[in-house]
C-alpha cells in the first residue's frame, strides 16, 4: 500500500478520547476490500480534510482511517469491467475519510460505481485541483439551473447570483462556472482589500463583504439576489435567504460558520425561495457525472490553475493548519508521489 495518513483514536478511562494523525508505510493488506485498486497520485485538502488531518471530530466515524475525501490516480486492477488497468480516474466523498480509507494513500481500493474518469484535456493535476471543491460547487450551480418544482431556474441576465465564502475552493470554482454560464457574480468574502482583483478574474462583477450577512436583519430583506451558492452556513446563511427574490434558490453546501439556521419561514412561503441542499458524499452516479463534465468543461483549466497550490506529501498537515486559519485562496493539491 505504501505511504498512508492513518487516523487512530486512543480511548482515555474517565476522559475524552485523542485522535493521531501520522504519515506511515502500510501494507497492502490493510486494503478494504472493494472492486478497483487505484494507484493514487494527487489528493487535496478541502475544509474535511483539514479537520481530518488536525485531529478534530466531526468527519471520521470508523477507526483506523486513512484521511482524503479525493482521490485521483491509475486504475491498477479491478474487477470490473467499467474500468481496466491504465484508466485514469477520479474519487470525490463516496464516504472517503468517513466510513472508506480514503486518498492520502499511493494506493487505494475504492467502489467501481463511484469513480469518474479523467478526461484527456485535464491533467490528474488538475483533477484534483477540481476536487470536491469543484465538484461540490457545479453540483450547486446545477442546483441553481433546474429549479424546483415550485421556483423555476434561476435566470440569466436578471439580479446577480451571490457566492458567499469567495475565497475558498468551493467559492472560488462557483465564481467560475457561473460566470461562464452567463451570470452577473457577486463574491461575499472577509478579504475584500486581500482578494478583490482575484475574484474579478475568476469572473465576479462585484465583491461585498462578508460582515454584510453577519447580523439578523429582518425575516425579509431587500430583494437583492436571484439565487446563491452558499458554504458557510450560519446567520450568513439565514441572511442571504432573506434577501433572495421571488421564486429564486439558495444551494447550501457548507457550514464553515456554523450549522444552526437562525431564519424564518417567510422567504419560503411569502417568496417561493428554495433552499436546495447540496450533497456531494451520496449523489448518485448519475448526477456525479453530470457535475463532473461541467467541471471539467465549463471551467477554465487556465484560471483553475491560478488558483492551485501544489504541495508535496509530507506537507499535508501543515496545509490543513492553514486551511483552518483561513489562510488559504483557492485550491491546495498534494502531490502523493512528493
Amino acid at each position: 500500500m505504501g505511504r498512508a495518513y492513518l487516523v487512530e483514536q486512543v480511548e482515555h478511562e474517565g476522559g475524552k478520547p485523542t485522535r493521531t494523525v501520522d504519515l506511515r508505510d502500510l501494507p497492502d493488506a490493510s486494503l478494504p476490500d472493494a472492486a478497483v485498486t487505484v494507484d493514487v497520485d494527487y489528493s487535496s485538502i478541502n475544509y474535511k480534510d483539514a479537520l481530518v488531518l488536525t485531529g478534530k471530530p466531526g468527519v471520521v466515524r470508523s477507526f483506523p482511517m486513512v484521511a482524503g475525501i479525493d482521490l485521483v490516480g491509475v486504475v491498477a486492477a479491478s474487477s470490473d469491467p467499467a474500468w481496466t488497468a491504465g484508466d485514469r480516474v477520479a474519487l470525490f466523498g463516496d464516504g472517503l475519510s468517513e466510513t472508506r480509507y480514503g486518498g492520502l494513500s499511493e494506493r487505494a481500493k475504492v467502489r467501481s460505481d463511484a469513480l469518474v474518469r479523467v478526461p484527456d484535456h485535464v491533467s490528474s493535476a488538475q483533477a484534483a485541483a477540481i476536487g470536491t471543491a469543484g465538484y461540490t460547487a457545479a453540483l450547486a450551480v446545477l442546483a441553481l439551473e433546474h429549479g424546483s418544482a415550485t421556483s423555476g431556474a434561476v435566470r440569466v441576465g436578471g439580479l446577480p447570483v451571490l457566492v458567499t465564502g469567495a475565497g475558498g475552493g468551493v467559492g472560488g470554482i462557483a465564481i467560475a462556472l457561473l460566470a461562464a454560464a452567463g451570470f452577473e457574480v457577486t463574491a461575499s468574502t472577509g478579504r475584500v482589500d486581500e482578494l478583490g482583483d482575484a475574484l474579478r478574474r475568476l469572473g465576479a462583477t462585484s465583491i461585498v463583504d462578508r460582515a454584510e450577512f453577519a447580523e439578523a436583519g429582518r425575516p425579509l430583506g431587500s430583494q437583492r439576489w436571484a439565487g446563491a451558492v452558499d458554504s458557510v452556513g450560519g446567520q450568513t446563511l439565514a441572511t442571504v435567504l432573506s434577501q433572495v427574490e421571488y421564486g429564486g434558490t439558495v444551494a447550501a453546501c457548507g457550514l464553515a460558520g456554523g450549522s444552526d439556521l437562525p431564519t424564518s419561514v417567510m422567504p419560503f412561503i411569502l417568496r417561493g425561495v428554495t433552499l436546495a441542499g447540496v450533497n456531494s458524499v451520496e449523489a448518485p452516479l448519475p448526477l456525479r457525472q453530470a457535475a463532473w463534465e461541467r467541471a471539467t468543461t465549463a471551467l477554465d483549466l487556465d484560471v483553475l490553475d491560478t488558483l492551485t497550490e501544489t504541495v508535496p506529501f509530507a506537507d499535508a498537515t501543515d496545509a490543513a493548519e492553514r486551511v483552518l486559519a483561513g489562510s488559504v485562496h483557492g485550491r491546495i493539491v498534494v502531490d502523493v508521489r512528493a
